[in-house]
């Protein structure tokens, strides 16, 4: 008797061609070919848990001793030097992106309300420009957007504004030599660390509350665009849940996996079609 054939099908293949994704299948690859670094199946699972520890520990010692451990300068000359050294050309790209990605998102929410403030202009291309205290700007940006739009009406638009939605070309300084080549999600675990002294405790809260109003900025994206695709995204973060003792980098990884996805469709609606081609470098 001949044994049946069974299917073998591969999960990063069919990830890669999943319709329902909708970004740059150039940048779907750039994210598989990083979730299949060596780093992320060995080290990550030492550098998570190692890393809520660490973090735990700074947050109680904080309470004791509330103040800056670190200057700000100091602490973005030691992530800059971190990226540099010892994350994949890769991993460094898509963590660039992520802050244009989300400058993009926060300026189509301005310009498609009655606003109080002026476009965000955080919009990075390289990893020297991720200095002057640009992860906290990151951060703070999402406050200032929602605080200005208080009051504005929320309805949606008959001529929706699609300016400035492109990504500019991002060096990752691909031919700097780097001691190692980690994935993104074990750098966020170690980054997390130096994060967490740097900033004082409600700093840091604030920082991490941050990424719970991915629901509401999609609510808005739905509500302006007239469009429920959005809500599909939405993850079930309420913003009055006030909690900071959570994941931090998964919960920034998935932050930025949103941001990607409702990016994709501000483009879709903007051209008719979803980015599916792009020419970008490989490590």
């Amino acid at each position: 008797m001949t044994e049946s054939v069974r299917s073998d099908p591969s999960m990063w293949e069919a990830v890669a061609v999943d319709p329902a994704v909708p970004l740059d299948r150039a940048v779907v690859r750039k994210i598989i070919d990083d979730q299949r670094r060596l780093s992320r199946r060995w080290l990550y699972p030492i550098a998570r848990p190692l890393s809520r520890i660490l973090v735990a520990l700074i947050s109680i010692v904080k309470r004791v001793l509330p103040f800056r451990w670190m200057p700000l300068t100091t602490m973005d000359r030691l992530c800059i030097w971190y990226l540099r050294r010892f994350v994949s050309p890769d991993a460094v790209e898509l963590l660039i992106r992520h802050f244009v990605i989300e400058t993009n998102l926060v300026n189509f929410v301005l310009r498609n309300t009655d606003a109080s403030i002026p476009p965000v202009t955080l919009r990075p291309v390289s990893l020297a420009e991720l200095g002057d205290h640009a992860v906290v700007e990151h951060d703070v940006n999402v406050y200032d957007v929602l605080i200005a739009i208080d009051g504005a009406p929320l309805e949606p638009q008959e001529h929706l504004d699609f300016a400035e939605l492109d990504i500019p070309p991002i060096d990752a300084e691909r031919r700097r030599r780097r001691l190692l080549r980690l994935d993104i999600q074990t750098a966020l675990c170690f980054m997390n660390i130096p994060f967490s002294m740097a900033l004082t405790m409600e700093e840091y809260r604030r920082a991490v509350h941050s990424m719970r109003f991915d629901d509401s900025f999609l609510e808005i994206l739905a509500v302006l665009c007239d469009d429920d695709t959005f809500r599909h995204w939405k993850v079930g973060e309420l913003s009055l849940w006030m909690d900071s003792n959570v994941d931090v980098p998964r919960m920034v990884y998935r932050h930025a996996l949103v941001c990607e996805y409702a990016h994709a469709h501000l483009v879709k609606l903007a051209g008719g079609a979803y980015p599916r081609q792009t020419s970008v470098e490989f490590d």
